[in-house]
């Protein structure tokens, strides 16, 4: 880790407001959609979590650093957010298990971040306004030229990102001899979903989300898994298609988070940006179908819309959220087709939902 002293910083929101602090890891500038994260622990799997990329996480919990890094931990190769703003940066850590501090990980992944400011305020204005776009800059403090930098961001609202965080060729996870293989469309996924199927025996082939059904069938696996990621799902005509062809073959397939999205888009189910999105390991979840409710972890900015499944004569709603109503799973009548909008595999987070992975091989060799 190079000297590290507190160098000043800034933060300038897209409507002009603008927060100061001190800078955190790299010395640079960033810029991306700002969101929020009210999770009381778990930061590196939130950092390296695929579906943050492009976003600037603020984490609600006030100590952020004070356990340290442990490679164990990540959700993926790299550090996925675009930036990090914190209350509290605690560089000096304290676990046994972890290899190194915050600073000197974010210095390795050129990760740029502000702490020292005021996150219960900035949180309350991103909740009342919505998500919008944010600069970070350790090396400019000139609030004029930070806010003719972040003009030229583009919105998150229409912008695909699957295809830059995907894998660059299919990768294998888990033991060769298992009792069944799943194909896995990489939309930006998480490691901890890997590993829940390689417990419950299952051999998964990970797939770009390019990849075509015709080719992931040539592998001859029992179902199909498609993944999280970020982004806007409206613009994928790709994995779409994908999953059309795969519901047309009839194949058993599970969707989390924005594999959710899109089966919903691939059965005329339109997404919508939500206002602020969902991001916690707290969310409250009734599973309608089995009348039983769930504690679950959620990171997603865009939703299904309501209104066109309760029209729809193919697509039933299976979960419900019940701080928002907002619809968190679905299933395809007459196939063995489902999704959840939050995320079953959550570590650290609640285990309420693991069931769900369960669910998906039991409907494989039903």
């Amino acid at each position: 880790m190079t000297n590290y002293s507190k160098l000043p910083a800034i933060l300038v929101l897209e409507d002009g407001t603008v927060y100061h602090g001190k800078a955190a890891g790299k010395i640079g500038t960033t810029t991306g959609e700002i969101c929020f994260n009210t999770g009381t622990t778990g930061y590196q799997e939130i950092f390296t979590d695929p579906s943050y990329f492009g976003q600037i996480m603020v984490t609600t919990n006030a100590h952020i650093g004070n356990y340290g890094i442990d490679e164990d931990d990540t959700e993926s190769n790299q550090i996925q957010i675009a930036g990090l703003v914190c209350k509290n940066y605690n560089i000096n850590y304290s676990r046994k298990m972890a290899d190194e501090s915050i600073q000197s990980y974010f210095e390795e992944g050129n990760l740029v971040g502000i702490s020292d400011v005021d996150t219960r305020s900035l949180v309350r204005h991103i909740r009342d306004k919505g998500a919008m776009n944010a600069i970070i800059s350790s090396e400019t403090l000139d609030v004029e030229e930070l806010k003719s930098q972040l003009a030229k961001v583009p919105s998150m609202d229409g912008l695909e990102l699957s295809s830059k965080v995907t894998t660059a060729e299919p990768y294998f996870f888990g033991n060769e001899n298992a009792a069944l293989r799943v194909a896995v469309l990489d939309l930006g996924i998480k490691k901890n979903i890997l590993r829940n199927f390689e417990a419950r025996d299952v051999y998964t082939k990970v797939f770009p989300a390019k990849t075509t059904f015709e080719e992931m069938e040539k592998w001859n696996p029992d179902g199909y898994f498609i993944s999280n990621g970020p982004g806007d799902p409206a613009p994928m005509d790709y994995a779409i298609e994908t999953v059309k062809s795969i519901l047309n073959a009839q194949k058993p397939m599970f969707g989390i988070c924005l594999g959710h999205q899109i089966l919903a888009l691939a059965n005329g189910i339109r997404t919508s940006k939500l206002h602020n999105g969902h991001r916690g390991i707290n969310h409250p979840v009734k599973n309608i179908i089995a009348n039983r409710c769930e504690i679950t972890s959620q990171n997603h900015g865009f939703g299904v819309v309501a209104e066109d499944i309760e029209n729809s004569e193919n697509v039933e709603i299976t979960h419900v959220n019940l701080n928002d109503q907002s619809i968190e799973g679905i299933r395809i009548k007459g196939q063995k087709a489902f999704s959840v909008q939050y995320h079953p595999e959550s570590s650290p987070g609640p285990h309420d939902s693991r069931y769900l992975f369960d669910d998906f091989i039991a409907m494989i060799k039903n």
